[in-house]
């Protein structure tokens, strides 16, 4: 692997009785030896497909490029049409890899189309989209495992019919792909029926373990970005995550870590990046953490509402709103850093002579700033004996970023054997689309919307 792994201010010799002993590896050798192999052994199997999906099949990725990346060069502008892991993932990629400002920069530096994510069914954001877009340059991923997705199949609904209009039926077929179940779903059925171009999610490859799948790649190819060397990133994550030795196999390493500091009581984990770029890799942690270890049950059907509330912080941003907290709130946090040895460019503070204040920072760049201001924040955490630690992109390119994605979805996986539940399922979510389907007249879910109203709320209790 590429990245690297700082965990020194997660131990007893840095933040004294709050972190955890070195000999504490050697006392649970045994249980996180369990969760390894728990993982291991089910890799490509039931829901560890994603598991699999840095070795896809060369042919299935050079058909992908091909089609994809022809869009891309056509296209002004890919809009994505999802939720939850269907946006998440690829949104944090294409933020973490293009220009910054990608969609305002003029077309021939772009160099690829503009991009928008469509995650919320806000009909505010979706007639904004509609004045903006030129329906016949634009192109629309379609994305629903399920392919039943209430949000994204009434997106598709609006955004269809208005490209009939504006194109005609036929044209407007060859504006839309689908990224769905092969063979299972609404969404397959009409994909079938209109004769859309369909890529295939692997019936164990869920949501938030899906952005290495079509339902990522689709959008990367027609950005213009190196998928295979994503999925060559992905792949020397997945290797590393089979060292025996704990300390070798950062996955295993920071989930037991993680899993340790909640057994003390720190239940908050925030993700801060020092890098704008990265800034979305926090929201793709926190979906990927909170839906796979917040569950009621174990594996043995024990009650145990276990579960680490994710947060998302930017440096140097957060410090001036966040860090406080974390300095000399409760001691319930543990805070993962994201920092970049490289960043992209270099920018130098002007040495302006005219100017008699500040020299401190002339001739220093933002790049040395940026991370002094990291660098002082781990300070700050350890003198005040708060668990942290570091993770070291040497740069962001492809092959780290799908580094940093195999990465957090291992090291949830080994968090999840740990804590003996099911990391892959979300009977929560599923619970609020059920009554969703009933609230709109979904036939079949008839005694769902009985046990909605029977659960309304008494009017005593609301104000206004």
């Amino acid at each position: 692997m590429k990245l690297r792994f700082d965990y020194n201010n997660m131990m007893e010799e840095a933040i004294g009785k709050e972190g955890i002993k070195a000999s504490a590896f050697q006392k649970n050798a045994a249980k996180i030896a369990a969760a390894q192999k728990s993982v291991l052994d089910n890799r490509g199997k039931g829901w560890q497909e994603w598991c699999d999906l840095p070795y896809a099949p060369a042919e299935e990725i050079d058909e992908l490029i091909s089609y994809c990346g022809a869009i891309g060069k056509k296209a002004e502008s890919f809009v994505i049409l999802g939720i939850g892991g269907s946006a998440l993932g690829p949104l944090s990629v294409a933020s973490a890899l293009l220009h910054l400002h990608h969609n305002e920069l003029p077309k021939a530096k772009r160099n690829a189309p503009k991009l928008y994510v469509e995650d919320n069914v806000d009909p505010e954001r979706m007639a904004a989209l509609l004045d903006i877009l030129d329906l016949k340059t634009a192109y629309f991923n379609v994305i629903t495992k399920s392919g039943e997705t209430s949000e994204t199949l009434s997106q598709f609904l609006i955004l269809y019919a208005a490209l009939k209009e504006a194109l005609g039926a036929e044209e407007a077929k060859k504006h839309i792909i689908v990224t769905t179940t092969i063979g299972k779903g609404t969404l397959y059925d009409v994909a079938q029926a209109e004769g859309f171009k369909v890529y295939g999610v692997g019936k164990g490859v869920g949501g938030r373990f899906s952005v290495l799948s079509p339902v990522g790649l689709v959008a990367f190819a027609a950005l213009g970005l190196d998928v295979k060397a994503m999925l060559a990133g992905a792949a020397a994550a997945a290797k590393s995550a089979e060292e025996a030795d704990v300390r070798k196999n950062p996955a295993l390493l920071t989930a037991y870590l993680q899993v340790e500091a909640m057994r003390r009581g720190k239940n908050v984990s925030v993700l801060m990046p020092y890098a704008d770029s990265l800034k979305y890799m926090a929201d793709f942690y926190c979906q990927l953490w909170a839906e796979s270890l917040g569950k009621a049950v174990d594996l043995d059907g024990k009650k145990v509402h276990t579960g680490q509330t994710p947060a998302k912080s930017l440096g140097v941003t957060d410090q001036h709103s966040q860090v406080q907290l974390y300095t000399e709130g409760p001691f319930d946090k543990v805070v993962t850093f994201l920092a970049v040895d490289d960043y992209r460019t270099t920018v130098v503070i002007s040495d302006d002579k005219d100017v008699n204040a500040c020299d401190f920072l002339k001739g220093h760049t933002l790049n040395e700033l940026i991370n002094a201001e990291r660098k002082a924040t781990e300070f700050a955490l350890k003198k005040a004996n708060r668990m942290n630690y570091t993770v070291y992109l040497p740069s962001v390119t492809e092959e780290t970023v799908g580094e940093l994605l195999m990465y957090f979805m291992y090291q949830t996986a080994f968090a999840g054997a740990m804590l003996h539940i099911d990391t892959f399922n979300q009977p929560g979510v599923e619970e609020g689309k059920k009554a969703t389907f009933a609230m709109l007249g979904r036939s079949g879910y008839e005694s769902k919307l009985e046990e909605v109203n029977a659960a309304a709320h008494d009017k005593s209790y609301i104000i206004g």
